[in-house]
């Protein structure tokens, strides 16, 4: 049972436990799924870094006078600093997947990559929704304040409105995305699986 777990894609294609197209497409998939993976965590890294330094630049020209500025620009930094900081702990789970692999060891890479994936899209997302609501909501507050009544609500209300609709309809669409493409993938590895049994 243990040399079972063993053996990869070029045994199965001899024995022909799988059609060939089939596990070629399969290797396909995981080759897209990675790159994707890779992708998406490079662009993420360049906005939330593009944005912090920018929102430092805005700190240092603007000079803002209201402490609660300030602490809204660090609780936004800080919310994006260790949201990039959990979420760059995918890399090293993108970067271990390789051709050479066994069905077994594809299929841990890939929980493994599920699990990091929804404490991302939880907790991760919770703490970093939360806080960086509250930093914007603080940093506004001195720009809001030489606004008349109608103009400061307004600004707290399409910056809010915007905040929600990412938060309740543009998230769950993209959690929904990537856990389809993973669990397809899972299932297929653990078809794969079960006939080796």
């Amino acid at each position: 049972m243990d040399n079972d777990n063993n053996i990869d894609f070029k045994d199965l294609w001899k024995k022909q436990s799988v059609s060939q197209p089939d596990m070629q497409d399969l290797l396909v998939r995981v080759n897209k799924f990675k790159r994707a993976g890779l992708r998406s965590l490079w662009i993420t890294n360049m906005l939330l870094f593009a944005t912090t330094a920018f929102i430092v630049f805005v700190w240092i020209y603007y000079q803002p006078q209201f402490i609660s500025t300030k602490i809204g620009i660090i609780l936004t930094i800080l919310a994006m600093m260790i949201y990039l900081f959990v979420y760059n702990k995918l890399l090293s789970a993108y970067k271990n997947i390789e051709t050479t692999q066994t069905n077994q060891e594809y299929l841990q890479n890939l929980i493994l990559i599920k699990k990091k994936q929804q404490f991302l899209q939880t907790t991760m997302m919770r703490f970093y929704f939360a806080t960086l609501t509250f930093g914007i909501c603080l940093y506004m507050y001195e720009y809001a304040s030489r606004m008349s009544f109608l103009g400061a609500s307004l600004a707290y209300g399409l910056t809010l409105l915007w905040m929600a609709v990412n938060w309740f309809f543009i998230l769950p669409k993209q959690i929904k995305k990537q856990q389809f493409k993973i669990n397809s993938l899972i299932e297929k590895f653990e078809e794969i699986n079960k006939q080796l049994l």
